[in-house]
């Protein structure tokens, strides 16, 4: 079983990478046009990324894109339709991943969760999101 998508295909509001889940080599999942990139590597011993640097290339984000690694715990993940309906419950695990890509979102903790998050920067405050009332 592959990444999970969520949404349209071609511009999926979340991705899931489950714990259990790998590739040979390297592959990407999320589309090319996104502000986070989402992919898995799997090397064998002895493999070495070449020494690189990334160079500086402006770019423009307009929406806040998070990745969640779930490292323990249970929770579950609610995707809002934009009419604010969940439309989408995603249950994940210790090891599993989550790419939001756009849209609502909450996280229900099923049991204590430790979880590492990453997005973009810098923090904009009150102006980084809105509430979903359901």
């Amino acid at each position: 079983m592959g990444p999970e998508f969520y949404g349209a295909s071609d511009n999926p509001s979340a991705i899931v990478i489950r714990h259990d889940f790998s590739v040979s080599g390297i592959q990407f999942f999320s589309p090319s046009s996104f502000s986070q990139q989402i992919g898995l590597m799997t090397r064998s011993a002895g493999y070495q990324v070449p020494p690189h640097r990334h160079n500086p290339v402006e770019r423009t984000i307009t929406v806040t894109q998070e990745v969640l690694l779930i490292r323990s715990g249970n929770c579950q993940v609610n995707l809002f339709s934009e009419a604010n309906i969940i439309e989408h419950q995603i249950e994940l695990s210790a090891g599993d991943v989550i790419l939001l890509a756009h849209g609502g979102h909450e996280v229900i903790m099923k049991s204590e969760c430790d979880i590492l998050e990453v997005k973009q920067g810098p923090y904009a405050g009150d102006q980084d999101k809105s509430p979903v009332f359901p």
